[in-house]
């Protein structure tokens, strides 16, 4: 049995991610003053993230990274391994030329 995929919206997702920020920070037992203060972004900020009314990738960092959450980060940019360049050299046949004979027409 195949579990269906869910797609979500750009809003969907924005919920989702604010609430799960807003989740931590309450696991964490902080509040959201004190977390802008500690992550360098206002209060308003923190508030619009975790409403998930838009946010800049950069609260988006600088809130998890105050909490101790740099795996987030990790997971959406993972380490590139291999080089998609090198990949595609790798699978290029090689070139082949079509010679035409010359000369005089006979």
């Amino acid at each position: 049995m195949r579990i269906r995929e869910q797609h979500f919206t750009t809003e969907e997702w924005e919920q989702r991610v604010g609430a799960e920020f807003r989740s931590m920070r309450l696991a964490d037992g902080r509040d959201q003053a004190g977390l802008a203060r500690d992550a360098a972004v206002s209060l308003g900020a923190l508030r619009h993230l975790e409403r998930g009314e838009g946010s800049t990738l950069r609260t988006v960092i600088r809130v998890a990274r105050a909490l101790g959450r740099e795996d987030w980060l990790d997971a959406l940019a993972p380490a590139v391994t291999v080089s998609p360049l090198d990949l595609m050299r790798e699978r290029r046949t090689p070139r082949q030329r079509v010679y035409r004979e010359r000369g005089g027409s006979a």
